[in-house]
């Protein structure tokens, strides 16, 4: 049985990833994805003119972002919206609630609590790059959407 959890942000260790040129951000958990658990929130900052991640959305996991400090450009299917601190955003878990967010600032981090819920397995698709994430507690995996076959396939 998972116990209640008293954090301070800044006791969280810092995870910083930087990958690709446009994307960056360092992340703070403050409740990890557990083994029998519903959700998880951490807290993210983006660097001036970074993004987290690429533009998607995901099947399973709805999210909520309630910006802190800063100011981002906010990517959905409705369009782009500048987004600043106070606010808070939800994203369904379907294709409307795809989604990218990027610092505009070119001095200040950006910095935002994301809360996700969390399901056994989550499929997120990267409409802009033709990809499919398969997320789940034991898998973490990309693929090329192009890549589908037949069902019996090779069987």
């Amino acid at each position: 049985m998972d116990d209640v959890i008293i954090t301070k942000a800044g006791d969280a260790s810092p995870y910083h990833k930087r990958e690709h040129p446009s994307y960056e951000y360092i992340k703070r958990e403050l409740v990890p994805a557990r083994r029998d658990g519903q959700c998880k929130l951490n807290i993210y900052e983006i660097p001036p003119h970074k993004a987290a991640y690429p533009y998607h959305y995901h099947t399973m996991n709805e999210e909520v972002f309630y910006i802190l400090q800063g100011q981002g450009l906010l990517r959905t299917p409705k369009g782009e919206k500048i987004v600043t601190a106070g606010d808070v955003i939800f994203f369904p878990a379907n294709e409307n609630g795809a989604h990218k967010l990027t610092n505009i600032s070119d001095t200040e981090n950006l910095v935002y609590l994301d809360f996700d819920t969390c399901n056994d397995i989550d499929v997120a698709f990267y409409p802009d790059s033709g990809k499919i994430g398969v997320w789940g507690r034991n898998i973490d995996q990309i693929y090329r959407v192009r890549d589908q076959v037949d069902y019996y396939d090779n069987e």
